[in-house]
């Protein structure tokens, strides 16, 4: 199967390749002795990519500490269930699936992937691959920041940071639909994008003053460093600062921090993909590539709006 694949983490993303690797084992799959309990072989149509993964220990290494390279990057899935192992509870051959896959493994850019079935939803027939993959990452991260984290409630105040990107596109529209009043920051070019997935406020980081928000119930942040410390202060008492750019240098005075990695979770993707069934929320997704181009996407010339995904299969 084609695949890209990374050797070198120096190189970064620069250092992926397209390559052929061996489709999966599905006769080992299906062999009790053989098998990794739980796991289903999906045929990928669409695939997504986080900007900084090659940078997170996981890329390179497995549970144990082994180098696990040449290794496929990508984790976010959508595409058919094409086998089951033992175990593999809740899907079925030729069924439509989007999921995050674990990180210590061989990832979605690729033909095929090996993912557990417990981190798979149904992909529902009337959402295309495309969006599904777009969902998985951004939606799964927004949800659980939002309720999971920093538990929020309608007429709440919320700040959230990079609301014009893939997760604080969707969360900022997954806060509406709660029933908070979303504060949201970027660049200035970012604002009226921000404004069409739904913040009341915009603050442009190059020009206003983050200071002149005042008190938020929750802030979202996705940049850590000087502005998420800035952002903390405005945490009101009882509050809560949640980010996903690592533990916060500044801590709200009265409130909580959370930092937090994402995990799969089937019954958070169907709330999710419902949403978007209904015209409630949408993935913010910027360029649509092949994946015999995805080496060229993920190494743009000039930013790019929104989130990258490789469609695999036409």
């Amino acid at each position: 199967m084609k695949a890209i694949v990374v050797t070198d983490e120096a190189a970064g993303r620069a250092g992926m390749t397209l390559t052929e690797r061996p489709d999966p084992d599905v006769a080992v799959l299906a062999d009790l002795a053989g098998a990794n309990y739980g796991d289903v072989v999906v045929e990928v149509h669409a695939s997504g990519f986080t900007w900084d993964e090659l940078s997170w220990p996981s890329t390179w290494v497995d549970r144990r500490g082994r180098d696990r390279t040449p290794s496929i990057p990508g984790h976010e899935v959508a595409g058919v269930v094409t086998a089951l192992s033992y175990g593999a509870a809740g899907l079925s051959v030729g069924q439509r699936v989007f999921g995050l896959t674990d990180w210590t493994r061989d990832g979605t850019l690729a033909e095929y992937a090996v993912v557990e079935a417990r981190n798979l939803a149904p992909l529902p027939g009337d959402v295309d691959f495309t969006t599904g993959a777009g969902l998985v990452m951004a939606g799964l991260t927004a949800w659980q920041g939002l309720f999971v984290h920093g538990r929020l409630e309608a007429g709440q105040r919320i700040l959230v940071h990079g609301a014009a990107g893939a997760v604080g596109s969707m969360a900022t529209q997954l806060a509406r639909e709660a029933g908070a009043y979303v504060v949201g920051t970027g660049r200035g070019a970012d604002r009226a994008t921000a404004h069409d997935f739904g913040v009341q406020e915009f603050v442009d980081l190059e020009n206003d003053a983050l200071e002149d928000v005042g008190g938020v119930d929750v802030v979202f942040d996705v940049f850590g460093g000087d502005l998420g410390s800035r952002a903390a202060r405005l945490v009101r008492a009882g509050g809560t600062l949640v980010t996903i750019a690592g533990p916060p240098e500044v801590r709200p005075a009265a409130g909580l921090a959370i930092d937090f990695v994402v995990e799969p979770d089937r019954a958070q993707l169907g709330e999710i993909v419902q949403r978007v069934r209904d015209g409630r929320v949408r993935p913010n997704i910027g360029t649509v590539a092949s994946l015999d181009d995805a080496v060229a996407a993920f190494n743009p010339t000039t930013r790019k709006k929104g989130k990258t995904i490789i469609r695999v299969r036409p």
